[in-house]
C-alpha cells in the first residue's frame, strides 16, 4: 500500500478530483494548507500599501491506494493540476505500513 500526498493550487481541486474519480479512486482527504517553494511568495497591494505574502494558499490531498494503481494516480494528478506555471505543486509517494477501517475492523488492503 502507498500513501500519495499532493500539494496543488486551490483552483485545481475540482479538476484533480474529477480526474482521480475517472480512474476509479473514490476516497481522499483534502486539507487547506499554506506554504511556498521556488515561488517565494509574492507582493500584494492592500489599501495603497504593498506587503509581502510569504505563504501561499495550497491544497493538500492524501490518498491511500494499492501499489499497482500508484503510477496511474500520480499521472492523473499531474495532468489535472498542471498549469505550466511556477507553483503547480508536488506529488509525494510514501509506503503505508498498516491501515484499519474503524467501523468494520478491516485492515490493510480491505480498509482502503
Amino acid at each position: 500500500m502507498k500513501l500519495v500526498t499532493a500539494i496543488i493550487k486551490p483552483f485545481k481541486l475540482d479538476d484533480v478530483r474529477e480526474a482521480i474519480s475517472d480512474i476509479g479512486i473514490d476516497g481522499l482527504t483534502v486539507t487547506e494548507v499554506k506554504g511556498f517553494g521556488r515561488q517565494k511568495g509574492h507582493t500584494e497591494l492592500y489599501r495603497g500599501a504593498e506587503y509581502q505574502v510569504d505563504f501561499l494558499p495550497k491544497i493538500k490531498l492524501e490518498i491511500a491506494i494499492q501499489d499497482d494503481h500508484v503510477d496511474r494516480l500520480v499521472e492523473s494528478i499531474c495532468d489535472a493540476a498542471k498549469t505550466g506555471k511556477i507553483g503547480d505543486g508536488k506529488v509525494f509517494v510514501y509506503d503505508l505500513e498498516h491501515a484499519v477501517r474503524i467501523r468494520t475492523g478491516e485492515t490493510d488492503g480491505e480498509a482502503i
